[in-house]
């Protein structure tokens, strides 16, 4: 699979790896997507073109989050951009999102999150 980066970002979480990935399993849409999970990763692949990707990895305060977004698409490659008004703000509204996103789990799980 060809896959063509096109956000990415990361955060930390104060709390240990295997509770911020359960409370990060528990906060992620459920739409019909294909989903891949691997240890402490997970893929969801929809739509003709989009790719997210979450990783938990250890880190010296807890765990760090990171979340990728790609360009999977095999045809019609040349619209993405197109069908995505070439990706104006679209890296600030992942960054948004995925900074309210690890806020809910530092809440949750009574911990500081931050980006990184």
């Amino acid at each position: 699979m060809r896959k063509r980066l096109i956000t990415e970002v990361a955060g930390v979480v104060g709390a240990p790896v295997e509770q911020v990935w359960q409370a990060l399993m528990r906060s992620l849409p459920t739409h019909p997507m294909t989903v891949e999970k691997d240890g402490y990763t997970v893929a969801f692949q929809g739509g003709w073109w989009y790719r997210g990707e979450w990783a938990v990895l250890p880190h010296p305060e807890g765990a760090r989050v990171e979340h990728r977004v790609y360009d999977v698409a095999e045809r019609g490659r040349w619209a993405v951009p197109l069908a995505n008004r070439f990706f104006i703000g679209f890296g600030q509204r992942t960054r948004k999102g995925f900074a309210e996103g690890i806020a809910r789990i530092g809440k949750e799980l009574g911990c500081f999150a931050r980006l990184s």
